[in-house]
């Protein structure tokens, strides 16, 4: 069973910047896909950014390119999510989750293994 842990959320005003990380445990990492999804309140779960197994191949939704950078180290088992020029819009939940099915990578029901999620404020 693959583990994976979010940490690095918190509270942080508009503009400003966050490092989240999520550490795996159990299996190898380097055997996942990984992605970013966040949730704020009253919403569904949306994608946020996709790294694939050896991190040669990424994505994420329109609105944070050019603000957010997804990257990963297998060695250490952890993925990266680095996001800069937060904005109010940016608050929520963030998860992340490893890939199990091969269809969309922000297709929700394509990830067996989630972590318990991060909160992310963004509030002046």
């Amino acid at each position: 069973q693959l583990h994976l842990v979010e940490s690095g959320g918190g509270l942080v005003q508009p503009g400003g910047s966050l490092r989240l990380s999520c550490a795996a445990s159990g299996f190898a990492l380097d055997g996942y896909p990984i992605s970013w999804f966040r949730q704020a309140p009253g919403k569904g779960r949306e994608g946020v950014s996709y790294i694939s197994e050896d991190g040669s191949v990424t994505d994420y939704r329109d609105s944070v390119k050019g603000r957010f950078t997804i990257s990963r180290d297998n060695v250490k088992s952890t993925v990266y999510l680095e996001m800069d020029s937060l904005k109010p819009e940016d608050t929520g939940v963030y998860y992340c989750a490893a890939k199990t099915l091969a269809g969309g990578w922000d297709r929700v029901a394509d990830y067996r293994y989630w972590g318990q999620g991060t909160q992310v404020t963004v509030s002046s």
